[in-house]
């Protein structure tokens, strides 16, 4: 085992020194990141905390350290150019997974941030291309242009990879020549079900950890969370009691997991939702617009057949009770819902199973943040969530870019109407 230290906080990674397993270009740049880990660091917690950006340098070498198996099993046919439209978050692991591991069989890649980040983006950029490893000949081009500028840019390229918002992905897709193959991540509710069989009290660990973390900043968090009628309150009482020892501090605190939140209109989302929302809050429930700071919160609702909920990027935490699985597996297949699924987590519900859970992966007994992984396919069957469109086709299912470019022409898992 060793350590990824950064000054006063420190992260395990598996394996021994990063890279000694790891050949060529992806060996070259675990060294790189391994190397200026403190750096990259810096970066990362002026807009996350000290420990998600601590664990994202440590994810990125993970996702390195399995591209050899990653590329053996898919094995990607070449491609020419390849477009990448940037996260505003999650900045050093997409810059890995969408950009030093498609060199293995891309002959050049040019990114454009979001603007959100955009400052942060090319620094890290710039740590990464100016190491000594790569004398500045690591063919990643960073743009500053505008999304419609770089949609055209992007008509010379022979794959794009999209990460933001549903909406903006198929206005992009749409615009794209038709050879081009198209990969969208977008987002979904993530949401957790916790059944009467379930283990309260370890869920409640799983939930509050997954949805505190990194201040809620995170896609994979669950904006939702099903509690059946007969431990809801319990577990309403075990989530308060967690969120309640739950670190508030500065962003570079290494031991902070709430701090103030990056962006100003995640502060005012939450801060209305919680506002239409009065009587309903069972913990926290403060936001400071000043600070950006929203305390971890638990709420408790009542079941609606027809909730939506936002996609919260703060620590809100939503529980909505129900009295049968069947209400859960209805809402799952609902129109809005089939087209937003992603993840569901399922904790002691047998009625939410494989073929009823809509177009969500089923996870048992964990979260969506715990099983996630850069060298495997991501996202669900929604088309909101994750699609691969090429010409006409637009097909939704969970998404992989060595596995898109690996696969048949005519493998696909269904087409849905995005």
């Amino acid at each position: 085992m060793s350590e990824l230290l950064t000054g006063d906080a420190a992260v395990t990674v598996r394996g021994g020194p990063p890279g000694s397993t790891v050949g060529g270009l992806a060996g070259l740049a675990t060294e790189v990141l391994w190397e200026n880990r403190a750096e990259l660091v810096a970066v990362l917690e002026t807009f996350g905390t000290r420990t998600a950006a601590v664990d994202e340098v440590a994810n990125s070498i993970a996702a390195l350290r399995g591209a050899r198996g990653e590329l053996e099993a898919h094995r990607p046919r070449p491609t020419g150019g390849l477009g990448v439209f940037l996260p505003s978050n999650n900045v050093l692991y997409s810059y890995v997974l969408f950009g030093i591991i498609p060199l293995l069989y891309s002959s050049h890649i040019t990114m454009r941030p979001s603007q959100r980040v955009a400052e942060q983006s090319r620094h890290i950029h710039r740590i990464i291309t100016s190491a000594p490893e790569f004398k500045n000949e690591l063919s990643i081009e960073l743009v500053s242009l505008t999304q419609k500028q770089f949609v055209a840019r992007c008509a010379d390229s022979d794959v794009v990879v999209f990460n933001g918002r549903p909406a903006n992905a198929l206005a992009v897709g749409d615009k794209l020549p038709e050879r081009t193959v198209f990969l969208a991540f977008g987002s979904g509710p993530n949401p957790v079900v916790v059944g009467a069989e379930a283990d309260v009290r370890a869920v409640a660990g799983d939930v509050v950890r997954t949805r505190m973390y990194n201040s809620g900043q995170d896609c994979l968090c669950p904006d939702v969370v099903f509690a059946h009628d007969s431990v809801a309150d319990d577990l309403l009482t075990a989530m308060s009691e967690a969120v309640a020892d739950v670190p508030v501090g500065a962003r570079a605190d290494p031991t902070t997991v709430v701090a103030p939140l990056s962006y100003p209109d995640a502060v005012e989302q939450a801060a209305g939702y919680l506002a239409g929302h009065p009587g309903r809050t069972v913990r926290g429930g403060r936001v400071d617009t000043a600070t950006g700071l929203v305390a971890p919160t638990v709420i408790d609702l009542p079941w609606d057949p027809d909730f939506c909920p936002p996609e919260f990027f703060s620590p809100v935490l939503c529980v909505m009770r129900y009295s049968t699985g069947e209400d859960v597996v209805r809402w799952l297949d609902s129109h809005t819902e089939r087209r937003r699924g992603m993840y569901v987590s399922v904790y002691g519900e047998d009625a939410v199973r494989e073929g009823r859970s809509g177009t969500s992966v089923l996870l048992r007994e964990r979260t969506a943040l715990d099983a996630e992984n850069g060298n495997e396919p991501l996202g669900g069957y929604g088309p909101e969530a994750s699609h691969v469109r090429v010409g006409r086709t637009v097909t939704a299912r969970p998404l992989l870019l060595s596995a898109e470019l690996g696969m048949k022409p005519d493998a696909s898992a269904g087409d849905l109407d995005a």
